[in-house]
């Protein structure tokens, strides 16, 4: 078989959370809304000349030989989603991983090797209605409106490589009251116990979390329990969960979160979790100091 090595965007999109999705419709309407939905996907993805390698379950990889053209194509698919009618009460977004490197193209049409597994390790990074890229992309890109959407998150290892990876969020949102700003931090980390209910209160108003509750969501898209109206807030930031009797604060946010319990010194969470145990104060994706319009009490 003719195989080469060439260069190109690797990209996967993926359907978040569609494992739940056939758990709750079931496996005929489910299968139907992944399959117009990768459909969609299909359609933007060659009008930005781009070529399917083949699709998998829920997720859709390509291959595009210009970083400009997947990175646009990336942001239309996100926002060709958010205006996607409810089905079941259930809209579908995608989790989007890219990146820009060497692959062995082969005859037919597959690809593999090393952009494809740096592309599908970015893919599992990121968080529904994220695009998450490498380094080595934001390199190749010449629209100057995508280089200032690109913004580092984080740096990891990835196996078989010894250096670092840069890892890169695209903000595709249009609206710049949607984009979460980036913002700077230090960590500690402590961990603490409760097993009575709990009483949350945000700008005068307060609920009661009782331990058999379900999760409590904070963050800025409008299907959360506590709507946070802050550009440094994720859509999706932090949640309150009880387990056996316990409550937890955990963060799914870029920017992180900041506890402060007791008086005690603030404790900085990004994508932990912690065991709650006394009264105190969250602020979400900065310190207390800068956030009074924003701030959680939590009290037993």
């Amino acid at each position: 078989m003719d195989e080469k090595q060439q260069n190109f965007v690797v990209m996967f999109a993926d359907i978040a959370e569609s494992t739940q999705l056939y758990e709750k419709l079931g496996n005929t309407i489910a299968s139907q809304m992944i399959n117009k939905t990768l459909l969609i996907a299909s359609s933007i993805i060659k009008n930005y000349n781009g070529s399917i390698v083949k699709t998998i379950g829920d997720e859709v990889m390509c291959r595009f030989d210009r970083a400009d053209e997947a990175l646009f194509c990336a942001c239309e698919l996100h926002e060709t989603m958010e205006h996607q009618p409810i089905h079941h009460g259930v809209g579908l977004v995608f989790r989007i991983g890219m990146h820009y490197g060497p692959a062995i193209l082969q005859e037919d049409g597959d690809l593999f090797g090393d952009a494809v597994n740096i592309a599908s390790r970015m893919a599992d990074i990121a968080k529904p209605r994220q695009i998450i890229t490498t380094e080595m992309t934001q390199n190749k890109l010449t629209s100057g409106e995508l280089i200032t959407k690109c913004r580092e998150i984080d740096r990891i290892h990835i196996k078989g490589k010894s250096k670092l990876f840069s890892i890169i969020e695209v903000m595709w949102e249009p609206d710049i009251f949607d984009v979460t700003h980036m913002s700077t931090f230090s960590a500690n980390h402590v961990g603490l116990t409760n097993d009575t209910p709990l009483s949350i209160t945000y700008q005068g108003v307060q609920h009661i979390l009782d331990p058999s509750a379900s999760a409590y969501t904070f963050g800025r898209d409008q299907q959360c329990t506590q709507v946070v109206n802050s550009r440094l807030v994720s859509r999706v930031h932090a949640k309150i969960e009880s387990r056996k009797g316990r409550f937890y604060l955990i963060d799914e946010s870029t920017n992180g979160t900041y506890l402060q319990l007791g008086g005690k010194r603030p404790i900085f969470l990004r994508r932990e979790e912690i065991a709650l145990e006394s009264n105190g104060i969250i602020s979400f994706g900065e310190d207390m100091t800068s956030s009074s319009d924003f701030l959680v009490h939590i009290d037993f």
